[in-house]
């Protein structure tokens, strides 16, 4: 394991990646905090996160980083692929970046802003395209991902004749499910991302890479 997080060090501009990373986890955190404002779901993680967080009562930063952590011991047993800085970088800093800026939000937004469904659906479009934008970025830059994220590859993996993106759509189903129990309400931005989301990224990811070179 020392071994792999040492390797990422001798990477080909390791600190200009370990930036970007850096700034695309926070944008992420910043994108979600707006989906969640304008409440037409998020994607399946977070949902689950938010739910459990509220149903335990701690804030969603402290979950999130608990929550990733028992996942990163699982991808640990597994083997530890596809894990790096951007692992530890996806594990701390998106969920406490999702509750500082709800928390920035809740004090600078004029109260019942959100009650116009123009307003809502004008903010989502941009926060949608950010998120996708910002989580192409981070996996692209290929400094390890999520233990999310890594879970279905290992699944994958062990099921060599599924198709990943049917694996990821029912992994992804399957943790929106859980957020249901937990009280959480999917909307249409959860069903988008369960269906379409890592086709997208990854196409998004393709385009990227022509115009920048991050491997």
């Amino acid at each position: 394991m020392k071994e792999l997080f040492l390797n990422f060090f001798r990477k080909k501009h390791f600190w200009p990646r370990l930036a970007v990373v850096v700034a695309a986890v926070i944008l992420m955190g910043f994108s979600i905090s707006w989906l969640l404002l304008v409440d037409f779901g998020a994607d399946p993680c977070t949902l689950l996160n938010v739910a459990v967080s509220d149903t335990i009562g701690i804030s969603l930063g402290s979950w999130q980083a608990l929550f990733n952590l028992i996942l990163f011991v699982i991808v640990i047993f597994f083997g530890g692929k596809n894990l790096g800085l951007g692992t530890v970088a996806n594990m701390l800093l998106v969920g406490y970046s999702i509750d500082f800026f709800s928390f920035l939000w809740e004090r600078i937004l004029p109260r019942g802003l959100f009650s116009s469904i123009g307003v809502r659906v004008a903010v989502l479009i941009p926060a949608l395209a950010l998120f996708i934008l910002a989580a192409a970025v981070y996996i692209d830059v290929d400094m390890g991902t999520s233990p999310f994220d890594a879970l279905p590859i290992i699944i994958s993996e062990h099921l060599p004749k599924i198709p990943f993106r049917l694996v990821r759509i029912a992994y992804d189903g399957a943790v929106t499910a859980i957020g249901m129990i937990f009280g959480g309400m999917p909307g249409v931005v959860t069903v988008v991302m369960v269906l379409a989301l890592g086709p997208v990224i990854s196409w998004v990811g393709e385009k990227i890479n022509k115009r920048f070179d991050f491997k």
